[in-house]
């Protein structure tokens, strides 16, 4: 699978961000091992553990391999590009625990923090997901992530502690917020389902 597969192709999706960012929204091919890797060279050790609850320096060749090579069903992750300098800006994906179950994660680079991006992103994954028979997202989560904490407060959702993490489990869909009304919304439903006209 490539950029130019049919399969990509209908789920690409350009943007605009609030402060004027282009951005370039597809599924994660084999491909993009490299990007990965250095994107995770620009997270702060900071970001790299909020992300992967353990301080990691490099992504193994395994690693790359579970996080790119995947069967876009029970597995399916969504890069974001920054158009005007080809680079990557954020990751969101799910992997499917149980039949109606994934475990989900957004992961934004930190220059690019603060733009709406993870949002976005998000409201995509969970999109995809519930498209793929995916009711609810669980999430391993940090005490100390408080943009997700905050998310978890404001949708009132259900959290256990479990071995120094919070657990938390959102139903999907996941609820209306301001985006939902708006055209960027309709867009990423279009992408979630495959039914985006490419450009020739």
């Amino acid at each position: 699978m490539n950029e130019s597969d049919p399969f990509i192709a209908a789920r690409t999706v350009n943007l605009t961000l609030a402060d004027g960012t282009p951005v370039r929204i597809r599924p994660i091919v084999p491909a993009d091992r490299d990007r990965l890797q250095e994107g995770l060279g620009e997270l702060s050790p900071e970001s790299r553990y909020l992300r992967f609850l353990r301080s990691i320096d490099h992504l193994t060749g395994n690693e790359l391999d579970y996080l790119t090579d995947l069967d876009y069903f029970n597995h399916f992750a969504w890069v974001a590009e920054d158009t005007s300098v080809e680079r990557g800006m954020a990751v969101a994906r799910y992997a499917r625990l149980e039949e109606d179950v994934a475990e989900a994660a957004v992961v934004v680079l930190d220059r690019y923090q603060g733009r709406g991006l993870g949002r976005i992103l998000l409201r995509l994954v969970a999109e995809t997901a519930y498209e793929h028979g995916i009711r609810r997202f669980r999430a391993w989560v940090a005490p100390r992530n408080t943009v997700v904490m905050r998310l978890v407060e404001h949708w009132h959702l259900d959290r256990r502690a479990e071995d120094g993490t919070v657990v938390v489990d959102i139903p999907l869909p996941l609820p209306d917020t301001p985006l939902i009304e708006s055209s960027l919304y309709e867009s990423l439903r279009e992408a979630a389902a495959g039914r985006i006209e490419p450009f020739l």
